[in-house]
């Protein structure tokens, strides 16, 4: 990784260690003296300056500490300092930029600021509502045991084929025509995720608890509420996400699971099992698109070269600057990711290749996230170079969506309309995915006190409304805790009905894009231009998309989703 400022430092020492409090105590003196001191809106916007200075080196000191833990997960000294920030460094800081924060709204010449900053003074004075400095004890206890999930997810391998396998390499032999191989696989997977289930469990407990008292605390009457407020989600309720679940249900539900039946025809087996979701249902092999992450890289950058000169651009920065780490290992933690490093303002680009579509489908979607960033990189304020998730998801999956007439940089024609085929059956899947997640925390934090039992029968009752047509008998026990594997529920609770509301911004964008690419580039990229200096529906109106997850939208869109699906298929 090779980064530089992307602007000198105007305030902070170039020497100082930003995970040392005792030098930092210094810089938070003289941004508060010079707060109070300040006399008219001019020195203000001088000081937010600098604050944001301060800011985006404190983030990226914590995301580069993030990103070597997550990069090797059984390294102590990794481990050691990532646990320092969350230990030391952030509970020490919270209180402090608070108190900044609440100097900031009450200050006269805040109201006073031109009309750029008002999302800007949206968002101070919802921080100012809700922070709690008991809460901040808390807070690092949640991101410790956050940790500890990461830790026991890592950790997770089995004996296969003669060798030690991680389970996201695992993950390729669901897409083997051998049907007895599959199921071989995939009972070993979920015998090794329950041997932890019990962990997990305890770690999610021991979450409840604490994110109950910070809902409490804070005067919201649970932690949903207050999960709102801390997100800033100005623009929908919790009532428009139980809507965006019923038409779900109605709309994509029915369409999934005759995507399921179809899938069960083609294979020719009866029930279907869920070792039978990921096989390609006409017996093809799986789709094999390249054999070193350097492949990837590579034609990635073909990709985004044909598809706009700008994103081609963008993209070389990545690999100029060594910003990116792909290759599944031992230790290493799950997932993929793409991190801001906030005073570079540049991406970094975290995965688990290991070979399979996926893989493409992963580097297309963190590339959307690394061009979001690339684009705004250029906003004065570091509030702003970063924007709401409903908008960032709609940069990722859209670029997916956008990317794939291109995909024979990696396959044949053929494997190039497959690839596309799936990719679009995906989406259909997700949503149903997407409610069921989101309306299983809904439950969970609106029924504060339940026992596991009870949240085992209500995840199942999600399982059956929204799940498919395969037959889990005799795995009864795995499908009461498929929600172990997702990530969200433990680390970040509430995020992921965003994946849903920018799906549809995304599929929006890939309707625009049919009629007109070069026009749909340009809103694209004219959103995210804009960071988060907008609200929410004033980004999706930028990039040329309504903001609009209800029946209205969602409709006709499956509508076209499902005529592509039978244009790809003849």
């Amino acid at each position: 990784m090779q980064t530089s400022h992307f602007q000198p430092r105007q305030f902070l020492p170039e020497t100082i260690d930003l995970t040392d409090t005792a030098q930092l105590a210094p810089v938070f003196h003289r941004l508060e003296a010079r707060l109070v001191a300040a006399a008219s809106v001019a020195d203000l916007e001088a000081w937010l300056r600098d604050h944001s200075e301060v800011c985006a080196a404190l983030s990226e000191t914590s995301a580069l500490a993030y990103i070597a833990m997550t990069c090797q997960t059984d390294d102590e000294a990794k481990e050691k300092a990532y646990l320092h920030i969350v230990e030391v460094v952030d509970p020490w800081l919270k209180p402090r930029q608070f108190a900044l924060m609440q100097k900031l709204a009450q200050s006269p010449l805040f109201k006073e600021l031109p009309p750029f900053y008002a999302v800007y003074r949206r968002s101070v004075e919802a921080q100012v509502k809700i922070y709690r400095e008991e809460n901040v004890a808390r807070e690092t206890e949640v991101a410790k045991l956050s940790q500890q999930y990461q830790k026991i997810s890592g950790a997770m391998t089995v004996q296969f084929d003669g060798q030690e396998q991680t389970l996201a390499r695992m993950g390729r032999i669901q897409e083997e025509p051998d049907r007895s191989r599959r199921e071989a696989a995939w009972k070993v997977v979920a015998e090794r995720r329950l041997q932890d289930a019990g962990k997990l469990e305890e770690i999610f407990d021991q979450l409840l608890v604490l994110r109950n008292e910070i809902a409490r605390a804070a005067d919201f009457p649970d932690f949903r509420a207050y999960t709102f407020a801390n997100y800033e989600r100005f623009d929908y309720t919790p009532e428009d996400c139980l809507k965006f679940h019923d038409a779900v249900e109605h709309h994509i539900v029915p369409l999934a699971r005759a995507l399921q039946r179809d899938r069960q025809k083609r294979l020719g087996v009866d029930p279907l099992r869920p070792w039978d979701l990921a096989v390609d249902p006409d017996h093809n092999p799986p789709l094999h698109p390249f054999a070193r992450s350097s492949e990837l890289v590579e034609k990635s950058q073909e990709i985004f070269s044909k598809l706009d000169p700008r994103l081609g651009d963008y993209y070389a920065i990545l690999r100029k600057q060594d910003l990116v780490d792909l290759d599944n290992r031992k230790g290493k933690a799950p997932g993929g990711y793409q991190s801001t490093l906030s005073e570079a303002r540049v991406p970094f680009i975290f995965m688990n290749a290991v070979g399979v579509h996926r893989d493409v489908e992963t580097m297309l979607h963190e590339a959307g996230h690394a061009f979001h960033a690339l684009a705004a990189r250029e906003l004065p304020l570091h509030a702003y170079r970063g924007a709401p998730i409903e908008f960032c998801e709609v940069a990722s999956m859209g670029m997916e969506l956008l990317a794939a007439p291109h995909l024979d940089a990696f396959y044949s024609e053929k494997d190039a309309k497959r690839a596309r085929r799936d990719h679009l059956e995906g989406i259909i899947k997700f949503f149903p995915w997407m409610a069921t997640v989101d309306a299983f925390q809904h439950w969970i934090y609106t029924h504060p006190g339940h026992t596991r039992d009870e949240r085992t029968k209500f995840w199942l009752s999600l399982m059956d409304r929204f799940g498919g047509i395969e037959d889990w008998s005799g795995f009864e026990e795995a499908r009461a805790r498929v929600w172990h594997r997702q990530l969200h529920i433990f680390e970040i609770p509430f995020y992921y009905v965003e994946y849903g509301i920018a799906q549809l911004g995304a599929l929006q964008l890939w309707q625009a894009a049919r009629r007109d690419l070069p026009a749909a580039l340009n809103h694209y990229l004219r959103g995210l231009g804009l960071g988060g200096s907008r609200p929410l529906p004033e980004l999706f109106q930028a990039a040329g998309l309504a903001f609009d997850f209800t029946d209205k939208t969602i409709a006709p869109l499956m509508r076209n989703v499902k005529d592509a699906l039978v244009e790809l298929a003849g």
